[in-house]
């Protein structure tokens, strides 16, 4: 029986009270790339998934906060970019904390 051919990022993106952000930007591309690969938008929850090509590979995953507001109007600082590793067909779990 053959696995899938993906695997999945999957992750939460967090605001600087530690409550879970909608509607963030979220980009992804492979480590060894300049150019981003997938864009993502989170859900209410927070929440992103992405499928990538499974293999042996390290993904750089940061938030666009570009034109994001707060509901009290601050903005947010980029959050810093996180490197996720893949082995083969499994899921990674990550989070991006917002300040």
């Amino acid at each position: 029986m053959k696995g899938p051919k993906t695997a999945l990022i999957f992750g939460t993106v967090w605001g600087p009270d530690d409550h879970a952000l909608a509607g963030v930007r979220v980009k992804i591309r492979k480590a060894e790339e300049k150019k981003t690969r997938w864009e993502i938008i989170c859900n209410r929850r927070g929440e992103f998934e992405q499928e990538v090509p499974f293999g042996k590979q390290d993904y750089v995953i940061w938030a666009d906060v570009k034109g994001y507001k707060l509901p009290n109007g601050k903005r947010l600082r980029p959050s810093p970019e996180v490197t996720v590793h893949i082995e083969g067909n499994e899921r990674a779990d990550t989070g991006l904390h917002l300040q």
